[in-house]
């Protein structure tokens, strides 16, 4: 059986001569090429178009650093107002890190002893994420409030409210 060759694929990229000069004449392939005014004309929209998209980043990171700020500033006076209840919540953050560190080694050590089963059966595999999925989840959203209101500044806000 005789395979029929496919046509050649056109190129999804074409080059661009930008070099000054009038090219209103028919290139070798018969396509009519581009003068030396559309070429700026193309450049001026190509250029226009990257700068409303500049425009257009500067203010979703306006807006999402106000926001950030916005927020920082609270924490800061929740942090003024409870300066107690702030070191208390670091001290709780630094000891549920222990125990999430616990957790973990006792979860690797979980998966390692039981790697087999795990792979091979999905009820072991449902059983083991019941057992440890939920107290990671909830582990590491208390980890991560606590760490929020402790009293200890984070150092990259700070950098960034300067």
């Amino acid at each position: 059986m005789k395979h029929d060759p496919s046509p050649t694929p056109e190129p999804l990229f074409s080059q661009i001569d930008v070099s000054h000069g009038s090219y209103d004449d028919l290139d070798d392939g018969g396509e009519v090429e581009y003068s030396s005014v559309e070429h700026s004309h193309l450049l001026r929209e190509l250029i226009a178009a990257q700068d409303r998209q500049n425009e257009l980043l500067e203010e979703l990171v306006a807006h999402l650093g106000s926001a950030q700020r916005q927020r920082a500033t609270e924490l800061g006076h929740w942090k003024k107002a409870n300066p107690r209840l702030a070191s208390d919540c670091r001290q709780a953050a630094e000891m549920l890190g222990k125990v999430q560190t616990e957790f973990l080694e006792n979860l690797t050590q979980e998966v390692n002893e039981n790697a087999e089963t795990l792979a091979s059966s999905d009820f072991m595999l449902n059983e083991f994420i019941d057992r440890f999925g939920p107290r990671m989840a909830h582990l590491n959203g208390l980890l991560q409030v606590l760490a929020q209101l402790s009293s200890t500044p984070n150092p990259a806000n700070r950098s960034n409210s300067m």
